[in-house]
């Protein structure tokens, strides 16, 4: 058994849930693929995929094993890469999807520039609020805004948490009365971002007590940016990640309530597989992220 390549067969066999897919993506046989597993739980004495004709799932020794398995091969791969700097040239096509509104605003402008950087590399970059499924969509990465991040057998990196900042524009408080505690948001109009895991309650929190309120909006939308339009025409209050409405902040177009009280962040992540090594056009477009996030006035990874 070469044990190297049994290894490299079983991770992509559990990660893709599939042993025909992984054999797609190694280049193998079914009946490859079926031996190097079948030699591999020999080696280690226990069964480590449930297997029939329709599906696989992993056994409670295989998640274990997994786990140090998908370690030890990610630490050879980085090794090789870190010895082989000319041969990890970013080069083909990156596809990537991300939030409308936090590229726009925050990346979108940069983008050029890291191009520039990678004359072999084409960039495919999907604007959509919506998530994708990275395998089952063909993207190589995604950028998230999560509160809470789901567990998955997707690699996570931390960008950047966005602080949110309650908003109306100054003719809204002068007709309707600014808040002064969060129970005054009960009698305002909300502009409610429907994707927002925080779509229907706000929390804020002020010496060591939280107050909940309930998200009666006139007016739901699936964009940040529509959102701000509807505060800058006065319809009503909102929270609002602090990187989109900082230059309406600044100029005065939208004023600020509520800032002695602490609400919600959204935490920005970059998501891409957990394969059998991070590919280098993958691995240049990470640290391009890191690199732009870092610029910005808001908490980073």
């Amino acid at each position: 058994m070469d044990r190297y390549t049994a290894l490299q067969v079983f991770r992509c066999a559990a990660e893709f849930n599939s042993f025909a897919e992984a054999g797609r993506r190694l280049g193998l046989s079914s009946a490859a693929i079926s031996k190097n597993v079948a030699e591999l739980e020999a080696h280690v004495g226990v069964r480590l995929i449930h297997r029939t004709t329709r599906r696989m799932a992993l056994t409670e020794e295989g998640r274990i094993y997994l786990a140090h398995v998908t370690r030890g091969l990610d630490a050879l791969a980085e090794a090789d890469q870190a010895l082989s700097p000319i041969k990890a040239a970013p080069r083909g096509t990156l596809r990537v999807s991300a939030p409308m509104t936090v590229t726009l605003t925050c990346l979108s402008a940069a983008i050029p520039r890291f191009l520039s950087r990678y004359p072999d590399l084409k960039l495919d970059l999907h604007l959509d609020d919506r998530r994708v499924d990275l395998v089952r969509d063909g993207f190589d990465m995604a950028i998230r805004g999560s509160d809470n991040l789901e567990d998955s057998s997707l690699i996570a990196r931390k960008l950047a948490v966005m602080p949110h900042v309650l908003c109306a524009a100054p003719s809204y408080f002068e007709a309707r009365g600014k808040p002064r505690t969060p129970a005054d948001l009960k009698a305002l109009d909300h502009v409610r971002f429907s994707l927002s895991g925080h779509a229907d309650v706000w929390d804020f929190s002020k010496d060591g007590s939280t107050e909940r309120i309930a998200v009666g909006a006139r007016y739901s939308v699936s964009s940040s940016l529509a959102v701000r339009d509807a505060l800058r025409a006065g319809f009503g209050v909102s929270l609002v990640p602090c990187p989109y409405v900082e230059d309406d902040l600044r100029e005065g177009r939208l004023q600020a309530a509520l800032e002695d009280w602490r609400t919600v962040e959204t935490t920005l992540y970059a998501i891409y597989s957990s394969r059998l090594h991070v590919a280098p056009k993958v691995r240049a477009f990470l640290e391009f992220l890191v690199e732009e996030f870092g610029r910005l006035p808001i908490t980073t990874a």
